[in-house]
């Protein structure tokens, strides 16, 4: 890692065209590759339905990092390993070959047109709650999962 105090991230990964499930375990190995960033922990892999989107079900997971990347040089990392994934961006919530979303930076809360932290729509999806209670339990709350609990979602070894 280079110079500079490390910050704590957590990346929400998924996917669902293609071979989605090794997008994600790619992906994942990808991150630990970034300049001044490490992998600490990854969750499982999960499976689950899309949530408002179309196409066939998603590959998701949950990183935490180590990183000395500034958030916005974070996001244009993540943005850059989308884009060699094939990432297309034709209409909101298409499926995708691979989406990287920066969930928490620190406990910075920052709130513009380019990012948005945390996620703003994170405690509203099962595919983010349950990977991250896996890997930081203290992030999420019982009544957070209560509130996801009818979303379809499998959790893979």
């Amino acid at each position: 890692m280079n110079a500079g105090p490390a910050h704590t991230a957590y990346v929400g990964v998924g996917a669902n065209l293609g071979d989605a499930r090794q997008t994600v375990q790619e992906a994942l190995a990808q991150l630990d590759q970034l300049p001044a960033t490490r992998v600490v922990r990854a969750s499982s892999l999960y499976r689950s339905a899309p949530v408002d989107a179309q196409g066939p079900d998603f590959w998701n997971a949950v990183a935490r990092l180590d990183t000395a990347l500034a958030p916005l040089e974070l996001l244009a990392e993540l943005q850059r390993l989308e884009q060699a994934a094939g990432r297309q961006r034709p209409y909101r919530n298409a499926p995708r070959t691979l989406d990287l979303d920066l969930l928490m930076y620190g406990t910075l809360r920052q709130d513009d047109p380019v990012l948005t932290l945390p996620h703003p729509r994170m405690h509203e999806r099962a595919f983010v709650l349950l990977p991250l209670a896996e890997i930081a339990p203290e992030r999420v709350d019982a009544g957070q999962l209560a509130r996801v609990a009818d979303q379809r979602i499998e959790r893979w070894a």
